[in-house]
């Protein structure tokens, strides 16, 4: 009998409501040995990601290592879309293995986990590996991530894909979360994300607007 397609979004789409975001050491001492993305860039990254989840009322958990003695505090652009809220300082390189995020992980109860921050290798292979053996399903925003060098980076996305997790880029996170240019009560705040992060495609948006008054939907 042959496949009947329905107009029904796939069960792997994220949506605003069906995941946790964890965003992971986006703290300067981590940026200075961060060689796998250029710091603007990955800043430009972090910054959609998290103003993406704020404007769309993503459960958010927001962690540091050592910020007070070490690493300093967090980017600016992560913690400026969530004003007041409290960052979860760790000892661990992972964490996965810290009490206070995981209590966070189950108090929120969702079974789909997003994760971004540095570096890639340790501090995202860590809970990535350590959720997928939990039962969760893990996507990994490859762009908003970073490590000592491109081979780290690089060897550490294969090898949580190869253990499960799914890897998508910064717009597309956003843009999934929109999805469809008819949510009217989304639309200005998806175009002025993009616009601020979306690089070239912020731009464009900017120019269709200007020029011709364009809209997507």
């Amino acid at each position: 009998m042959p496949i009947k397609a329905t107009p029904t979004p796939g069960a792997q789409l994220l949506t605003p409501t069906d995941h946790t975001l964890i965003m992971i050491d986006f703290q300067s001492q981590m940026a200075f040995a961060t060689h796998s993305i250029d710091a603007i860039t990955l800043r430009n990254n972090a910054g959609l990601v998290a103003s993406a989840a704020a404007g769309f009322g993503v459960s958010t958990i927001l962690t540091t290592v050592a910020e007070k003695s070490f690493s300093g505090p967090m980017f600016a652009e992560v913690t400026a879309p969530f004003p007041g809220k409290t960052l979860l300082d760790r000892t661990s390189m992972n964490t996965w293995e810290d009490a206070p995020v995981i209590e966070e992980i189950n108090k929120i109860g969702k079974d789909r986990i997003v994760l971004a921050g540095l570096w890639t290798s340790v501090c995202i292979v860590g809970p990535a590996l350590s959720a997928l053996a939990q039962g969760y399903e893990v996507y990994v925003i490859t762009d908003a991530c970073g490590d000592v060098s491109a081979e780290a980076h690089e060897r550490a996305i294969d090898r949580m894909v190869q253990a499960g997790a799914r890897p998508i880029t910064a717009l597309q996170y956003l843009l999934e979360m929109q999805r469809d240019w008819a949510r009217t009560e989304t639309y200005d705040m998806t175009t002025g994300i993009a616009k601020t992060y979306g690089g070239g495609y912020g731009l464009g948006i900017i120019y269709a607007k200007s020029m011709f008054n364009a809209h997507e939907g």
